[in-house]
């Protein structure tokens, strides 16, 4: 059961967020630990009117925008129900923050098809910001929706040669893999980089991802920086543009 909680209320965007978003974010979090999972319900409006001590108005904002996001959804007589990402037409990847890339990565089952140690030639290096010669392990296969078959995007994940221990949990481990960087090696994300690029599916994924080979997908690419300074992982993931909306939430902040 969820613990009564009170959210900050803040006088400018500088020192904390509009207390609608707060309650957004902590329903996210809970709903990334599983406290409510997929098809369960959210408490009612009042129920969360007590336990956050906020106005009914804020509790509806915070549902409009979990609905929004297509996190949840309102049904006639059960309530607010949590829907999974395969759920709505397609697929809404939003990140404001790191808890939000253990949101999809909790989403979305990664079916690993290949694991194995590489060492980086010239172009490897290049597309991973590494020289030539580093050691990491390859870990690569298709992330689906929840029980849905048709794949969500390809990914490559390749992991930084010391932690390379985590390989051997990887095929019993769901979640995201830089938790099991963190927990196995004492080690914290503390950045995570993001690019977002179009290219084409190449002809040897285009099968699997349902597309035309040629046809453009969205490659996000994201690098994990540890607090130490090294980097945990690098990670590919390319989507087929046509089943793909990235949002992304920008606050101003006062100086």
């Amino acid at each position: 059961m969820a613990s009564k909680a009170e959210l900050r209320p803040g006088r400018t965007a500088a020192k904390a967020a509009p207390l609608y978003l707060q309650l957004v974010q902590a329903l996210k979090d809970e709903i990334v630990r599983g406290v409510y999972p997929v098809g369960g319900l959210l408490p009612t409006e009042e129920e969360l009117c007590e336990r956050f001590r906020v106005s009914r108005y804020t509790v509806r904002e915070a549902l409009r925008r979990l609905r929004d996001d297509r996190l949840v959804a309102s049904r006639q007589g059960a309530g607010t129900v949590v829907i999974g990402p395969g759920q709505s037409g397609s697929y809404v990847h939003e990140v404001g923050s790191i808890n939000d890339l253990i949101a999809f990565a909790v989403g979305a089952r990664f079916q690993i098809e290949s694991t194995a140690m590489v060492k980086a030639d010239a172009g490897l290096a290049e597309r991973l910001g590494c020289k030539p010669g580093d050691e990491w392990l390859a870990v690569s296969g298709f992330r689906y929706a929840a029980e849905n078959d048709r794949p969500v995007c390809f990914a490559e994940v390749f992991i930084n040669a010391e932690f390379a221990g985590v390989g051997r949990l990887l095929q019993r481990h769901r979640g995201p893999i830089f938790e099991l960087i963190e927990d196995m090696y004492g080690e914290s994300v503390a950045e995570v980089h993001q690019e977002l690029s179009a290219r084409p599916v190449p002809a040897s994924l285009a099968e699997r991802l349902e597309v035309g080979a040629g046809e453009t997908a969205i490659e996000v690419h994201r690098v994990y920086d540890l607090a130490s300074g090294k980097t945990a992982q690098v990670v590919f993931n390319l989507h087929p543009a046509d089943r793909f909306r990235y949002a992304m939430t920008m606050r101003r902040v006062k100086g």
